[in-house]
C-alpha cells in the first residue's frame, strides 16, 4: 500500500515544475526584444543602402547580423516551446496544421540535440562575419573565434552520439517493465507469423537494393504466435494480413522511424493511449494500422477493424434499434479499434454525432487507431456538426500523431510496372 505522506510530498515535488513556466515568458519577451533588434538593423542597413554610403563587405556584414539574430530567435522558439512541452506540460497541438514536425516527438534527448546543433549554427554566422571582416580582426580572435566553434562541433557531435544509447537504454527500461507487468518476455523471431503472399501494400519491390541504415531504430521482436493470438486476428475482421516488418519506411519523405518503433511494442494499447495516421492515399496509413493492430493481438488485445464509413453504418443500427448504448458498451470487450479511412467520405451530423459518442466513450477507457487524408484540424470538413471539435479534442489529448508524406505508393508501382 502506497504511503500517503510519500504520495502527497511527490505530487508537491511534481507541482513544481510550473515554476518554470514564468521563465518561459520572460524568453518570449526576450524573442520580442530580438524582433526589435532586428528590424533595427534593417532599418539601418536600408538607410545606408539609399544614402550610397553602403560598401559590399558593410551589407554582407548587416546581412550576416540579420541572419544571426533570426537564427538567436529560431533558437529562442525551440527552448520556449520545446522547453515548455518537456519539462512543464504539454501544449496539446496534436494535429494542429502549424504543428512543428519536431515538436511531435520531443523530449529532453531530442531537445538537446537540436539546441546544441542551433548553436553551432549561430558560431558558425559569427566565424563567418569574422573572416569576412578579417581586414578589422586580429589573428587571436581568429584563432579562439575557430577553436571555439570546433569545440561546439564537438560538443554537439558527442550530443548526438550520446542522444542514441541513451533512447536505447529507455526503450530497454519501458520494454522490461511492461513484460514484468504482463508476466512474460518477448521470445526469439523464429516463429514469427509469415507475410501473406500478396505484396505487402508499402512493401519494398524486389528489384531494390536492401537498404538498413544503422541508425535506423529496429522494430521490436515479433511475439510467436499462438493459437488465441490467430483467433484474435481472425477476429479483427482485418481486410488483409499486414505486418510493420512488411513496412517500407523509405518511402514515405518525413516519416518518423522512431515512432513506428516504439508503437510496434503496443503498449500504448495498455496506456489506452491513441494512434492518429495522417497521409494522402497510397503512404501506407492502413498498412501501418493493421500491422499494429495483428501486434496488438499478438500482445494479448482484442481488436476490431472497420472503415470509418463501415463504422459509422454499425452505429446508426444500433441507434435506430434504440441500443446505441449497448452496442458501446460491448465494443469496451475490444481493448483496441480501428477506424480507417476518415476523410474519404463525408458524413453528416447525425454521424458525426456517432462518432463522438464513440470518442467520448472509449476516452480514457480504451485505444483508437485512426487512419485519415487529412490532420485533425480540417476533420470539420468530414462531420457536420457541432460535435466535431469536442471529437477532436478528446481523440488528440492521449495520441501519437504519425505524419507519412509522399507519393502513391500504388501510383508508384504501376507506374514502374508500365514503364517496364
Amino acid at each position: 500500500m502506497r504511503n500517503p505522506t510519500t504520495t502527497t510530498l511527490g505530487y508537491a515535488l511534481f507541482a513544481t515544475r510550473w515554476l518554470q513556466a514564468p521563465l518561459y515568458f520572460g524568453l518570449v519577451a526576450a524573442q520580442g526584444v530580438y524582433v526589435y533588434k532586428f528590424f533595427k538593423e534593417l532599418w539601418t542597413l536600408i538607410r545606408m543602402c539609399v544614402s550610397g554610403h553602403a560598401t559590399e563587405t558593410y551589407v554582407m556584414l548587416a546581412v550576416l547580423k540579420l541572419v544571426d539574430v533570426v537564427m538567436i530567435a529560431n533558437l529562442l522558439i525551440m527552448v520556449i516551446v520545446g522547453g515548455y512541452e518537456t519539462f512543464v506540460s504539454r501544449i496539446g497541438l496534436q494535429g494542429h496544421r502549424d504543428q512543428p514536425e519536431w515538436l511531435s516527438h520531443v523530449n529532453s534527448n531530442v531537445l538537446k540535440v537540436k539546441l546544441a546543433t542551433a548553436i553551432v549554427g549561430i558560431s558558425s554566422v559569427h566565424l563567418l562575419q569574422m573572416f569576412v571582416d578579417v581586414h578589422h580582426t586580429s589573428h587571436h580572435a581568429l584563432l579562439w573565434g575557430t577553436v571555439i566553434h570546433m569545440a561546439f562541433i564537438g560538443s554537439a557531435a558527442i550530443l548526438a552520439y550520446m542522444s542514441g544509447p541513451m533512447a536505447a537504454q529507455s526503450d530497454r527500461g519501458h520494454t522490461d517493465r511492461g513484460h514484468t507487468d504482463r508476466g512474460h518476455a518477448d521470445r526469439s523471431p523464429a516463429g514469427s507469423v509469415p507475410a501473406p503472399a500478396e505484396q505487402p501494400e508499402t512493401s519494398k519491390p524486389e528489384t531494390s537494393s536492401p537498404k538498413a541504415p544503422a541508425a535506423t531504430p529496429a522494430l521490436p521482436r515479433q511475439p510467436v504466435p499462438d493459437a488465441d493470438a490467430e483467433a484474435r486476428i481472425r477476429a479483427a475482421g482485418f481486410p488483409v494480413r499486414k505486418l510493420l516488418e512488411g513496412f517500407d519506411p523509405e518511402h514515405p519523405r518525413g516519416f518518423d522511424r522512431e515512432v513506428l518503433a516504439r508503437l510496434g511494442k503496443a503498449e500504448f494499447v495498455a496506456a489506452r493511449g491513441n494512434v492518429v495516421l495522417v497521409g494522402p492515399p497510397g503512404t501506407g496509413k492502413t498498412h501501418l494500422a493493421i500491422g499494429l493492430g495483428v501486434r496488438a493481438c499478438q500482445a494479448g488485445h482484442r481488436v476490431l477493424f472497420a472503415t470509418a464509413a463501415e463504422w459509422a453504418a454499425r452505429l446508426s443500427e444500433a441507434r435506430a434499434a434504440g441500443r446505441l448504448d449497448a452496442e458501446l458498451a460491448a465494443l469496451d470487450e475490444h481493448p483496441l479499434l480501428i477506424v480507417d479511412e476518415v476523410g474519404y467520405t463525408p458524413f453528416d451530423a447525425a454521424a458525426a454525432g456517432l462518432f463522438f459518442r464513440l470518442v467520448a466513450h472509449r476516452y480514457e477507457r480504451a485505444s483508437l487507431i485512426v487512419t485519415s487524408d487529412r490532420p485533425l484540424g480540417r476533420w470539420d470538413e468530414v462531420f457536420g456538426g457541432a460535435s466535431t471539435a469536442a471529437m477532436v479534442d478528446r481523440l488528440a489529448h492521449h495520441a501519437e500523431l504519425v505524419r507519412l508524406d509522399g507519393d502513391s505508393y500504388r501510383t508508384r508501382r504501376a507506374t514502374s510496372a508500365w514503364a517496364d
